[in-house]
Protein backbone atom coordinates (compact mmCIF):
# COMPACT_ATOMS: atom_id res chain seq x y z
CA UNK A 1 0.00 0.00 0.00
CA UNK A 2 2.84 2.37 0.89
CA UNK A 3 2.03 6.05 0.50
CA UNK A 4 -1.00 5.44 -1.71
CA UNK A 5 -3.41 6.49 1.06
CA UNK A 6 -1.47 9.75 1.52
CA UNK A 7 -1.71 10.62 -2.16
CA UNK A 8 -5.42 9.74 -2.14
CA UNK A 9 -5.94 12.48 0.44
CA UNK A 10 -4.87 14.95 -2.22
CA UNK A 11 -7.67 13.87 -4.54
CA UNK A 12 -10.76 16.11 -4.19
CA UNK A 13 -12.99 13.40 -5.69
CA UNK A 14 -11.74 10.71 -3.29
CA UNK A 15 -12.05 13.06 -0.32
CA UNK A 16 -15.61 14.00 -1.26
CA UNK A 17 -16.62 10.36 -1.43
CA UNK A 18 -14.98 9.19 1.80
CA UNK A 19 -16.09 12.26 3.77
CA UNK A 20 -19.70 11.64 2.77
CA UNK A 21 -19.49 8.18 4.32
CA UNK A 22 -17.82 9.45 7.50
CA UNK A 23 -20.20 12.34 8.20
CA UNK A 24 -23.20 10.37 9.54
CA UNK A 25 -21.05 8.40 11.99
CA UNK A 26 -19.15 11.46 13.19
CA UNK A 27 -22.41 13.37 13.62
CA UNK A 28 -23.94 10.62 15.76
CA UNK A 29 -20.76 10.30 17.84
CA UNK A 30 -20.57 14.06 18.39
CA UNK A 31 -24.22 14.33 19.46
CA UNK A 32 -24.02 11.37 21.85
CA UNK A 33 -20.67 12.26 23.42
CA UNK A 34 -21.51 15.93 23.95
CA UNK A 35 -24.98 15.12 25.31
CA UNK A 36 -23.65 12.51 27.75
CA UNK A 37 -20.71 14.66 28.84
CA UNK A 38 -22.66 17.90 29.32
CA UNK A 39 -25.62 16.31 31.14
CA UNK A 40 -23.32 14.20 33.32
CA UNK A 41 -21.03 17.12 34.10
CA UNK A 42 -23.67 19.77 34.72
CA UNK A 43 -26.28 17.68 36.50
CA UNK A 44 -24.59 14.71 38.17
CA UNK A 45 -20.90 15.47 38.76
CA UNK A 46 -20.19 16.52 42.37
CA UNK A 47 -19.37 20.20 43.06
CA UNK A 48 -15.75 21.20 43.57
CA UNK A 49 -14.72 21.46 47.22
CA UNK A 50 -13.29 24.97 46.68
CA UNK A 51 -15.17 26.47 43.72
CA UNK A 52 -18.55 24.83 44.25
CA UNK A 53 -20.74 24.68 41.16
CA UNK A 54 -18.87 27.45 39.32
CA UNK A 55 -16.28 24.88 38.23
CA UNK A 56 -18.86 23.22 35.94
CA UNK A 57 -18.00 25.62 33.14
CA UNK A 58 -14.89 23.45 32.79
CA UNK A 59 -17.01 21.07 30.67
CA UNK A 60 -17.16 23.74 27.96
CA UNK A 61 -13.98 25.71 28.63
CA UNK A 62 -11.43 22.89 28.63
CA UNK A 63 -12.66 21.07 25.47
CA UNK A 64 -12.84 24.34 23.52
CA UNK A 65 -9.33 25.34 24.65
CA UNK A 66 -7.93 21.91 23.76
CA UNK A 67 -9.59 21.97 20.36
CA UNK A 68 -8.43 25.53 19.65
CA UNK A 69 -4.80 24.48 20.11
CA UNK A 70 -5.14 21.14 18.31
CA UNK A 71 -6.78 22.87 15.37
CA UNK A 72 -3.86 25.27 14.97
CA UNK A 73 -1.36 22.40 15.06
CA UNK A 74 -3.42 20.80 12.29
CA UNK A 75 -3.20 24.05 10.30
CA UNK A 76 0.58 24.02 10.62
CA UNK A 77 0.72 20.40 9.43
CA UNK A 78 -1.51 21.32 6.48
CA UNK A 79 0.85 24.21 5.76
CA UNK A 80 3.86 21.89 5.63
CA UNK A 81 2.01 19.36 3.44
CA UNK A 82 0.85 22.11 1.11
CA UNK A 83 4.30 23.64 0.72
CA UNK A 84 6.25 20.39 0.42
CA UNK A 85 3.88 18.07 -1.48
CA UNK A 86 1.76 20.76 -3.19
CA UNK A 87 -1.48 19.05 -2.18
CA UNK A 88 -4.53 21.19 -2.93
CA UNK A 89 -6.58 19.54 -0.21
CA UNK A 90 -4.10 20.74 2.40
CA UNK A 91 -4.97 24.36 1.61
CA UNK A 92 -8.68 23.49 1.56
CA UNK A 93 -8.37 22.02 5.06
CA UNK A 94 -6.35 25.00 6.27
CA UNK A 95 -8.78 27.60 4.97
CA UNK A 96 -11.85 25.72 6.21
CA UNK A 97 -10.48 24.91 9.66
CA UNK A 98 -9.23 28.42 10.51
CA UNK A 99 -12.69 29.93 11.23
CA UNK A 100 -13.62 26.91 13.37
CA UNK A 101 -10.42 27.31 15.36
CA UNK A 102 -11.14 31.01 15.81
CA UNK A 103 -14.61 30.24 17.18
CA UNK A 104 -13.20 27.64 19.59
CA UNK A 105 -10.53 30.07 20.79
CA UNK A 106 -13.13 32.79 21.33
CA UNK A 107 -15.33 30.31 23.22
CA UNK A 108 -12.38 29.31 25.41
CA UNK A 109 -11.61 32.97 26.19
CA UNK A 110 -15.24 33.85 26.97
CA UNK A 111 -15.84 30.81 29.19
CA UNK A 112 -12.49 31.42 30.83
CA UNK A 113 -13.53 34.98 31.66
CA UNK A 114 -16.83 33.74 33.11
CA UNK A 115 -14.95 31.18 35.18
CA UNK A 116 -12.31 33.69 36.22
CA UNK A 117 -14.76 36.23 37.66
CA UNK A 118 -15.81 34.17 40.72
CA UNK A 119 -12.41 32.45 40.98
CA UNK A 120 -9.99 35.36 40.54
CA UNK A 121 -12.39 38.25 41.13
CA UNK A 122 -11.79 39.63 37.62
CA UNK A 123 -13.05 38.96 34.11
CA UNK A 124 -9.56 39.32 32.65
CA UNK A 125 -5.96 39.39 33.85
CA UNK A 126 -2.87 39.68 31.69
CA UNK A 127 -1.84 36.18 32.66
CA UNK A 128 0.66 34.32 30.44
CA UNK A 129 -1.87 31.61 29.54
CA UNK A 130 -4.66 34.08 28.78
CA UNK A 131 -2.40 36.39 26.79
CA UNK A 132 -0.99 33.55 24.67
CA UNK A 133 -4.55 32.32 23.99
CA UNK A 134 -5.49 35.84 22.88
CA UNK A 135 -2.49 35.80 20.53
CA UNK A 136 -3.79 32.49 19.16
CA UNK A 137 -7.11 34.17 18.35
CA UNK A 138 -5.26 36.96 16.51
CA UNK A 139 -3.28 34.34 14.56
CA UNK A 140 -6.55 32.75 13.46
CA UNK A 141 -7.88 36.16 12.45
CA UNK A 142 -4.67 36.78 10.52
CA UNK A 143 -4.99 33.52 8.59
CA UNK A 144 -8.62 34.23 7.72
CA UNK A 145 -7.84 37.80 6.63
CA UNK A 146 -4.77 36.76 4.63
CA UNK A 147 -6.68 34.04 2.79
CA UNK A 148 -9.39 36.52 1.81
CA UNK A 149 -7.04 39.40 0.95
CA UNK A 150 -5.00 37.61 -1.74
CA UNK A 151 -7.00 36.95 -4.89
CA UNK A 152 -4.55 34.46 -6.42
CA UNK A 153 -5.37 31.07 -4.86
CA UNK A 154 -1.82 29.66 -5.06
CA UNK A 155 -0.25 32.78 -3.55
CA UNK A 156 -2.85 32.85 -0.78
CA UNK A 157 -2.21 29.17 -0.03
CA UNK A 158 1.55 29.72 0.29
CA UNK A 159 1.17 32.84 2.44
CA UNK A 160 -1.31 31.16 4.80
CA UNK A 161 0.87 28.06 5.03
CA UNK A 162 3.89 30.12 6.07
CA UNK A 163 1.89 32.06 8.66
CA UNK A 164 0.42 28.84 10.09
CA UNK A 165 3.87 27.26 10.39
CA UNK A 166 5.45 30.33 11.99
CA UNK A 167 2.52 30.83 14.36
CA UNK A 168 2.64 27.27 15.70
CA UNK A 169 5.46 28.37 18.02
CA UNK A 170 2.71 29.88 20.17
CA UNK A 171 1.25 26.45 20.98
CA UNK A 172 4.06 25.26 23.30
CA UNK A 173 4.00 28.72 24.90
CA UNK A 174 0.31 28.21 25.71
CA UNK A 175 0.89 24.69 26.99
CA UNK A 176 3.91 25.40 29.19
CA UNK A 177 3.11 28.98 30.22
CA UNK A 178 1.90 27.86 33.66
CA UNK A 179 5.27 26.16 34.22
CA UNK A 180 7.55 28.81 32.73
CA UNK A 181 5.96 31.80 34.44
CA UNK A 182 4.18 32.54 37.70
CA UNK A 183 0.56 32.48 36.53
CA UNK A 184 -2.91 32.40 38.07
CA UNK A 185 -4.09 29.76 35.62
CA UNK A 186 -4.13 26.15 36.78
CA UNK A 187 -2.09 23.42 35.13
CA UNK A 188 -3.25 20.97 32.48
CA UNK A 189 -6.44 19.08 33.27
CA UNK A 190 -5.39 16.03 31.22
CA UNK A 191 -1.90 14.60 30.86
CA UNK A 192 -0.63 11.52 29.05
CA UNK A 193 1.90 10.81 31.80
CA UNK A 194 -0.12 11.53 34.95
CA UNK A 195 -3.45 10.44 36.39
CA UNK A 196 -6.03 13.28 36.60
CA UNK A 197 -6.06 14.96 40.01
CA UNK A 198 -9.86 15.23 40.07
CA UNK A 199 -12.05 12.20 40.88
CA UNK A 200 -13.32 9.98 38.08
CA UNK A 201 -16.92 11.20 38.40
CA UNK A 202 -15.63 14.68 37.48
CA UNK A 203 -13.07 13.95 34.76
CA UNK A 204 -14.97 11.21 32.93
CA UNK A 205 -17.77 13.56 31.76
CA UNK A 206 -15.04 16.01 30.78
CA UNK A 207 -13.43 13.31 28.65
CA UNK A 208 -16.77 12.56 26.98
CA UNK A 209 -17.30 16.25 26.23
CA UNK A 210 -13.76 16.70 24.88
CA UNK A 211 -14.13 13.71 22.54
CA UNK A 212 -17.53 15.05 21.48
CA UNK A 213 -16.02 18.43 20.66
CA UNK A 214 -13.40 16.78 18.46
CA UNK A 215 -16.08 14.79 16.63
CA UNK A 216 -18.11 17.99 16.23
CA UNK A 217 -15.03 19.70 14.81
CA UNK A 218 -14.64 16.84 12.35
CA UNK A 219 -18.25 17.18 11.23
CA UNK A 220 -18.10 20.94 10.68
CA UNK A 221 -14.69 20.72 9.00
CA UNK A 222 -15.80 18.00 6.58
CA UNK A 223 -18.97 19.92 5.69
CA UNK A 224 -16.99 23.11 5.02
CA UNK A 225 -14.34 21.24 3.03
CA UNK A 226 -16.94 19.45 0.90
CA UNK A 227 -18.53 22.78 0.00
CA UNK A 228 -15.14 24.33 -0.77
CA UNK A 229 -14.19 21.35 -2.95
CA UNK A 230 -17.39 21.75 -4.97
CA UNK A 231 -16.59 25.44 -5.48
CA UNK A 232 -12.98 24.88 -6.54
CA UNK A 233 -13.70 21.85 -8.73
CA UNK A 234 -16.95 23.21 -10.18
CA UNK A 235 -15.80 22.56 -13.76
CA UNK A 236 -14.86 18.94 -13.12
CA UNK A 237 -17.12 16.26 -14.56
CA UNK A 238 -17.48 14.40 -11.27
CA UNK A 239 -18.70 17.59 -9.53
CA UNK A 240 -21.34 18.13 -12.21
CA UNK A 241 -22.41 14.51 -11.75
CA UNK A 242 -22.69 14.99 -7.97
CA UNK A 243 -24.77 18.15 -8.41
CA UNK A 244 -27.05 16.43 -10.93
CA UNK A 245 -27.42 13.48 -8.57
CA UNK A 246 -28.38 15.78 -5.68
CA UNK A 247 -30.80 17.79 -7.81
CA UNK A 248 -32.28 14.59 -9.21
CA UNK A 249 -32.85 13.23 -5.71
CA UNK A 250 -34.66 16.41 -4.69
CA UNK A 251 -36.77 16.32 -7.85
CA UNK A 252 -37.84 12.75 -7.06
CA UNK A 253 -38.75 13.75 -3.49
CA UNK A 254 -40.73 16.74 -4.76
CA UNK A 255 -42.57 14.61 -7.30
CA UNK A 256 -43.43 12.03 -4.63
CA UNK A 257 -45.16 14.68 -2.57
Amino acid sequence: MGWAWFHKLGSPKWFYGISGRLLPWLSIAAALLIAIGVVWGLAFAPPDYQQGNSFRIIYIHVPSAMLAQSCYVMLAVCGVVGLVWKMKMADVALQCAAPIGAWMTALALVTGAIWGKPTWGSWWVWDARLTSMLILLFLYFGLIALGNAISNRDSAAKACAVLAIVGVVNIPIIKYSVQWWNTLHQGATFSLTEKPAMPAEMWLPLLFTALGFYCFFGVVLLLRMRLEVLKRESRATWVKDEVQKALGGRAVEGGGR
